[in-house]
């Protein structure tokens, strides 16, 4: 395999470590992919804004960022998993489903990884240098076209419980929720805790330090990322 599983992460050569060198040129144009189910393929623009080729090697996941991209069983071809993008070129991913049975009641999820590999510089060929692979995971949503309501209002059907000194926010929606922010407002003062996903039909438990209970009726403030990956903020209260 072109890429080892060590090289997913990064890749060193040094002895002596004087010269730091490397800079990500890879963008991706997409903040997150979904993939309808009655679409015959997605496709993902990347762009070389750098001022070298780079060579890129690309796969799909489903869930465990450790995984060798060579034994990892996913519902989807993409296609080139490995090309070289010249300077302020592009190139285009394409992902087809293969069709195999997934959910039909609500999302599924898989992640996207796109691995960066700068060129050497031929420039500190002589000098110890640390030179990085820039690797980028996208969510990749697979989104049965006939789902109820829309995933763009998703975060503001969250539900949430006052639990202890934390809160419960449940989802009823089909669709993933990707939350930015969770604030609680007692008293005139803002508590946040750590935003993180909240999966179709789940429930997930947000903590904040330093609050001993929550009274009900109070403020929630919740930041959320729609299928464009612009932040969208809503207001709750507690139960």
């Amino acid at each position: 395999m072109l890429i080892s599983r060590f090289l997913q992460l990064l890749f060193i050569s040094f002895s002596i470590l004087s010269v730091f060198s490397t800079q990500a040129s890879v963008v991706i144009n997409n903040t997150r992919v979904v993939y309808l189910d009655n679409s015959k393929e997605v496709s993902v623009k990347l762009n070389n804004n750098g001022n070298k080729p780079v060579l890129v090697q690309s796969w799909i996941d489903s869930g465990d960022p450790d995984q060798n991209p060579s034994t990892i069983q996913v519902p989807f071809i993409l296609t080139p998993p490995i090309n070289r993008i010249d300077s302020k070129q592009g190139q285009t991913l394409r992902i087809f489903y293969t069709g195999e049975e997934l959910s039909t009641t609500e999302e599924s999820i898989f992640w996207l990884n796109v691995l960066e590999i700068p060129a050497k510089n031929s420039d500190l060929k002589d000098k110890n240098t640390l030179q990085l692979a820039f690797r980028t995971r996208l969510k990749l949503f697979f989104r049965p076209s006939d789902l109820q309501g829309d995933a763009n209002d998703a975060g503001k059907n969250l539900v949430w419980d006052v639990i202890g000194s934390g809160l419960k926010a449940t989802n009823p929606t089909p669709y993933h929720v990707s939350l930015t922010r969770v604030s609680i407002e007692i008293n005139d003062k803002s508590y946040d805790s750590e935003a993180v996903m909240v999966y179709p039909n789940k429930s997930q438990i947000f903590n904040f330090s330093d609050l001993p209970a929550i009274p009900s009726g109070s403020k929630i403030i919740i930041n959320y990322l729609d299928d464009y990956g612009a932040t969208k903020s809503f207001e709750s209260i507690t139960q």
